[in-house]
Formats: C-alpha cells, structure tokens, sequence
C-alpha cells in the first residue's frame, strides 16, 4: 500500500453523541473534509472545478465502525484510490480513520463520479482528473473497473 493522503481530525464537543461517542454522521464529514483537501492539494479546488464547470458526486458511501472515539482522541483521516476506470469517469476511495496510536477506528468507502454543473448530467472529467488518478497513492488491492 502506497503513503495515503493524511489529514488530522479534531474531535470537537458538539460531535458526541448523548453516549460520549462521536456520531455516526460526522466521520462522514471528515471522509468529505479529507477528499476536497486532497483534490486541493493536487489542483483540483473547489473553485477550479467550479471554474471549468464539472464537480464529485457521491454515488455510494459506507462506514465500517471498528473502534470507540471519544472526545480528545488525536486522529488522523487517510485517503486512498481503491477503484477508478481507466478515463476517470467512475472511482472509490477508502478512507481509514486511525488514533494516533495506529488503532484503525473506522473505514469509510465512497464511490463518485463527475458531474457537469449545469447541465446536471455525468460527465467525463478532464484531464486534470485522470492525470491527478495516476498519481493518487492507491490501495494494496487497487483495481481498475
């Protein structure tokens, strides 16, 4: 397995639920969190994809909850490319939410595409996309669909 993209997590009051536990939405919203930081690191602003018409669409996301994390647990959110076709069009990341002691506390799995924003219609990304795939650090099992 490649180096994934790594973003830290802060885990913050207002994310626990009534249990102490953090709820079940919000590691789906460090999962978005990591993707738009990482599309940004690698030219893909939300505001260049806004500019060149096209955006990510979400056409499946999953969690798999492994361990607790509660409040003060330092964490970082990875990303992977575990999935993408050839031209870009469909791909699924994997996101692995991780304490800093290495204990694996949640995988989340997303499978997207593009959208055109105006016409609201899939679409091919540009090149940027594809090129951006290539060197995205991929899963141990990465396949192509």
């Amino acid at each position: 397995m490649e180096n994934p993209f790594r973003q830290p997590v802060q885990v913050r009051w207002a994310d626990l639920d009534p249990n102490g536990h953090v709820r079940h939405s919000v590691y789906y919203d460090w999962g978005a969190s990591a993707r738009i930081a990482f599309l940004s690191a690698h030219g893909l602003s939300v505001e260049q994809m806004a500019e060149m018409g096209f955006g990510p669409v979400l056409l499946r996301e999953e969690a798999i909850f492994r361990r607790e994390v509660r409040y003060g647990d330092e964490l970082w959110v990875g990303l992977l490319l575990s999935k993408a076709r050839a031209d870009g069009t469909r791909f699924s990341f994997r996101h692995d939410i991780v304490r800093g002691d290495g204990t694996l506390c949640a995988v989340i799995t997303v499978d997207g595409a593009w959208i055109a924003l105006q016409q609201r219609k899939l679409i091919a990304p540009p090149e940027v996309v594809v090129e951006m795939f290539d060197r995205c650090p991929k899963a141990h099992d990465f396949t192509f669909l």
